[in-house]
Order: structure tokens, then sequence, then C-alpha cells
């Protein structure tokens, strides 16, 4: 292949290296006159036709995901072609040698020079994890010290974007044994916080010169999540960082910024502050205060008590979260005092939390419920998703949309709540949705009808990749359609406050 030409444009000179992912190679843009280099992507074996185009079109969106990353520590993306039936990287040419290459010849690095790293390459996971996207590969040899002191995160080919399927996904290991977080061992889908535990894997390998884990690829995993990380005896005023990086549970991982400030001490030849994970006793304690992104445990990786009292959004300074990522206590949505307003109850009820598994949604439960009244508020999640907040926000949006187009195949119900004496079961009439404004990002509403007059209205709304619905049903004939409609209404704010509060 040597000598051949992509796009008439990239003439192929030489391989620089390959791997599981593919072939390296440098090349020349003849348009721009420079210097680049070229991946090109190995497909799995034993695809057909129609499998090879839905890789080849992943990979597409995955470079696209990427191509978005404007940041000093990743590795540009200038192309993504698809050439010979497979897809082609064209990338910006890094001169010097990776951080495993450094460590194969130099043995372990000072601590103040892998805090260093440390600090340059969690601000560009960090930049990534604002666009959605996971590295899920961060090892020794996907970080680049350029010979101009740069340092540079390479390889995203693995990346995952929320709610994208990725090349590498069937019948193959995401992610290199001894670098994967524990959590994505389980078999959860991982997050922000198990880019972290690889990176800090990744700088212990740099500081100790022996990874934390040895062995095989499978006495690695067996290790990874059976073992604790092994003590570091070199890393001096860097260890207590590794350490915290590589918490055991997500939750007790510390949040980037916090991070990064401390490699940044270390740097500077001075003692790291001390770092702490997420405090999941306070529900709503995480978030806006820290600035650009909390992290905590992805949802999975808590065997799920759906009554667990905490929900964790990767926020930004202005817009909506980006995901919630802890199971969401739903019952702690609405206050005692506001549950007390909607259903006109001096003594309001407490909720009851339960599963929901019926044919038009699934997801986790709760209301709250008086004689002839109640509320309901249920997190959704789709047929494919563990739990509701394991969902993307595209995955969300179409869970959304699919519910909106469920309602409208169907004029009539059979509806029953026995807990408010409505025991039925009774058939209601469904109104057509409407869209919804001014809760979560995009929603709808809809209400049940029976002797021409609305019993129930139920709200939808997505707030990043969760799907929320909230119903309020009053058998009393004196609210307006339009009370209940508001009732409705003013009880899906609320919830939305809530989660929002406890960003």
């Amino acid at each position: 292949m040597s000598g051949g030409r992509l796009a008439g444009r990239y003439t192929l000179i030489r391989p620089l290296g390959s791997g599981g992912m593919g072939k390296v190679w440098l090349a020349r843009d003849e348009m721009l006159d420079r210097e680049v280099a070229v991946k090109e992507l190995t497909l799995p074996e034993g695809l057909d036709e129609q499998g090879r185009a839905e890789a080849v079109a992943r990979a597409a969106r995955e470079a696209q995901a990427t191509a978005q990353l404007r940041h000093p520590g990743v590795v540009a993306l200038h192309d993504v072609l698809v050439e010979y039936g497979r897809p082609w990287l064209i990338m910006e040419l890094l001169r010097g040698r990776t951080l495993g290459e450094a460590i194969a010849q130099d043995g372990p690095l000072p601590p103040s020079t892998v805090a260093r790293i440390g600090a340059d390459v969690l601000e560009a996971l960090t930049a990534a994890h604002s666009r959605g996207l996971q590295h899920r590969d961060v090892k020794p040899g996907n970080v680049f010290l350029t010979d101009s002191g740069r340092v540079v995160l390479t390889d995203f080919g693995i990346a995952r974007q929320e709610g994208q399927a990725t090349l590498t996904q069937a019948g193959l290991m995401i992610g290199s044994p001894g670098f994967i977080a524990p959590e994505r061992l389980e078999g959860e889908p991982g997050g922000p916080p198990s880019d972290l535990w690889s990176l800090g894997a990744t700088l212990y390998a740099a500081a100790e010169g022996v990874s934390v884990y040895e062995g095989s690829a499978m006495e690695r995993i067996q290790a990874t999540l059976t073992l604790p990380p092994r003590p570091p005896h070199r890393s001096g005023p860097l260890a207590p960082v590794l350490t915290a990086m590589m918490a055991r549970h997500p939750a007790a991982r510390p949040d980037p910024w916090s991070t990064v400030h401390a490699l940044r001490q270390v740097a500077a030849g001075q003692e790291a502050p001390v770092l702490a994970g997420q405090d999941l006793t306070v529900p709503g304690r995480v978030g806006r205060r820290r600035g650009w992104l909390v992290w905590a445990i992805p949802a999975t990786a808590v065997v799920v008590a759906a009554a667990v009292a905490a929900a964790v959004i990767f926020w930004r300074p202005s817009g909506p979260p980006t995901a919630f990522t802890l199971p969401v206590d739903v019952c702690g949505l609405l206050t005692p005092a506001q549950v007390g307003e909607v259903l006109d109850s001096g003594q309001p009820p407490k909720g009851v939390q339960s599963a929901v598994e019926g044919a038009d949604r699934i997801g986790v439960a709760c209301n709250w419920t008086v004689q002839g009244r109640g509320v309901g508020v249920v997190a959704q999640r789709d047929s494919d998703t563990p739990h509701p907040w394991s969902m993307t926000p595209e995955s969300a949006h179409r869970l959304l949309e699919n519910q909106r187009a469920y309602i409208g195949k169907f004029p009539e119900l059979q509806w029953s709540w026995k807990e408010i004496g409505a025991k039925g079961p009774f058939t209601a009439q469904i109104g057509k949705t409407k869209p919804l404004q001014g809760v979560g990002e995009e929603g709808y509403t809809y209400e049940l009808s029976a002797q021409g007059r609305v019993h129930t209205a139920v709200v939808y709304y997505r707030l990043a990749n969760l799907v929320i619905q909230v119903e309020f049903t009053t058998l009393a004939s004196r609210p307006t359609d339009d009370q209940v409609r508001q009732t409705a209404l003013t009880a899906a704010r609320q919830t939305e406050q809530a989660l929002r509060s406890q960003g």
C-alpha cells in the first residue's frame, strides 16, 4: 500500500505502527503540502456487507464526534475517508514518543513530571466528557509526549459517544486489561469516572515503573475485580492522588477539577490537597459549586436499590445537565409540602416506590395517593437499557418519541387506580398529545377523560438522559379540566426543579 493515494490527496509513505484497531501510516497531504498521520481502521472479521456498512458508518460517526474536540491535549482529526471498503482517519502527525515508550526506556518518571502529564491529560479528557465522549482506553500507549513538550491523548478509535455503539463493541473487549476500571469489567457502560480510574492506573505505571496489576490479561482482569490497587511506593506526594483516582467505587473518586488542581500542586513541588469522593448521603450536594463538571458513580455500578437517594449530573455552567448517572430517588422529586399542595391534603402521604413493567412504560415509579386523588412520577427507560439513568440523551429522546407514537395509536384504554378508589377497570378516552414548553428540554402532555371531563393529566418530559412521566388524577368533579392540567404541570415543574437542584 506504500505509495498509494487516498481521495486523490493523501499519499501513504510508510507504516508507523499497528495494533488491534488497525495500522497507522506516515502520509503526505498533497493539497496542503504537509505530513499527516493516517489511521487505517480494521473492521472485525466475518462481517457481511450490511455489517461492514454499519461498521463504517459507526466509524464515521465516531470520527465526527472526535473532530468536534478542539483541545491541545487531544490529537487533531483532519478528515475521515472510506476507501477500499474501510475507514481511514486523517490526523495531525505527532513527533515524539508515547508515555509507554518513555517508561520502557527510562523507567519510573519523577512524580512531578507524571503529575504534569496527568493534569494535561485530564483536562483533555474533561473536554471530551463535556461533549458526551468517553475515551475508554486511557493507557500509557495512548498518551503521547511530543518533542515540544505537549502532552496529547491519542486513539479515540474506541471512544464511546453517548447514544452510539462503537466500532469495536461487537465481540471485543473495550479497553486494555490492567487499565480498565472495575465497573466496566463488571459489564457497566462506565462514564467519566471510569476514564479517571484508567488515567490513575496510567500515571501509576509512569511513576512506579510497573502496572498496578500485573500478569496475564485474565490475571489483570481478575485482580482488578477482586483486589485493591497495590499501594504506590515511588510516587511520593503523588501517591494519595493516585489512590483517590483509583478508588474501587466510582463515587469515591474525586471530581476532575479538584484532581487537576491536586496534580498541578504536585507538579509544582507542593503537597497535594486531600481529595474526597462524592458524598452520596446528601441529595443534591454535588454540582455547580465547583464549576464545569462533577463526576460520580455510573448508575449500574450500584446493585440497583431503586430508593438510593441521589442523582448525579455532569454539569456545565449554563444549560441543562448532560447526564444523570446515579440511581434517582424518584420519591424525593416531590417534597411532602408539594405533595400536600398537589393532592390538597393537610397530611400528605408518603411516596410508595415500585418498579414498573408494563406494555406502555418501563421504569421506576413513585406514587402518592389519598382517597380520590393521586400523583405519580415515573423515571422511564427503554427495553435495551437496564435502568433509567443508564440511558443517553439520544436514547432518551428516542424513548420520548416512541412513547408519543405509542400513545397516539389508541383512542382509549382500560384504566384503574385502586389506591385512590378507582378499582375499575374503566374505559378512558385518550386525548391527543400536545407539545410541552418550559419543562425539561422537550416534552408533551395528554389527558384521559371519561363522561366528558378530564380526570387525569399526564406530562412527559426529557431532561438530559432522563425521561420523566408525571401523572395527576382526581375522581372529584369539582376541579375543572384546566385545573387538572395545571396541577399535573405544576408537579412536573417541581420534579424538574428537584432534578436540576441536585446539579
